[in-house]
């Protein structure tokens, strides 16, 4: 028989995980000894075996999923985006149809229900975060876009949207919520080829 201990010791297993792949197949430790040690029943160390496969399995798993990730952000990173409908030296092959990709962003109101808490420039922290959401709705539209299986946007264009959110305060008045402002990227997805 094995101990838990020389289990851990010799195949260095994270011993919770261990213990959890042996429940889920009905093996159960015995525990024996003067200090208690728990122990695999002769016959059962087999399933040291089957543990490892399933290590060797998850980190093949990992591997792969690593390589998709990185296969799909250098897909990303090549796609064509345009507000026009074309792309000089390309032809379109394919076109998947419309997508959009959003993005939200809130700023909080300041004392007396003014933009921002400091003395900021309002006008730099407003410009600041609509390009932080912009970007964002762009990589939305790039990944609508790889999901549907092409390479490029076409017709690409921004629609902005601005709340000034308002609600009912406990005592009656009226609380001023942070400023909302969206924006959503349009465009068309297409596969394009060299000419």
């Amino acid at each position: 028989m094995i101990t838990r201990k020389e289990i851990s010791k010799r195949y260095n297993f994270n011993m919770n995980d261990f213990d959890e792949f042996l429940r889920r197949n009905n093996i159960k430790w015995e525990s024996e000894g003067f200090f208690g040690d728990k122990f695999l029943p002769d016959g059962l160390e087999e399933w040291i075996t089957r543990y490892q496969n399933v290590l060797t399995a998850r980190a093949d798993e990992a591997r792969r999923m690593q390589e998709q990730e990185n296969a799909k952000q250098q897909a990303l990173a090549q796609m064509l985006i345009s507000s026009g409908f074309n792309f000089e030296g390309y032809k379109i092959v394919k076109y998947s149809g419309y997508i959009s990709g959003d993005d939200v962003i809130q700023i909080p109101r300041g004392q007396g229900g003014y933009l921002f808490d400091t003395t900021a420039d309002v006008g730099e922290e407003l410009s600041k975060a609509l390009r932080q959401i912009r970007r964002q709705a762009i990589q939305e539209l790039k990944e609508a876009a790889y999901n549907l299986g092409c390479n490029a946007v076409i017709g690409v264009d921004f629609d902005y949207i601005t709340m000034d959110p308002e609600t009912a305060s406990a005592a009656g008045g009226t609380l001023y919520l942070p400023y909302v402002f969206c924006v959503t990227a349009n465009g068309n997805a297409v596969v394009i080829e060299k000419e």
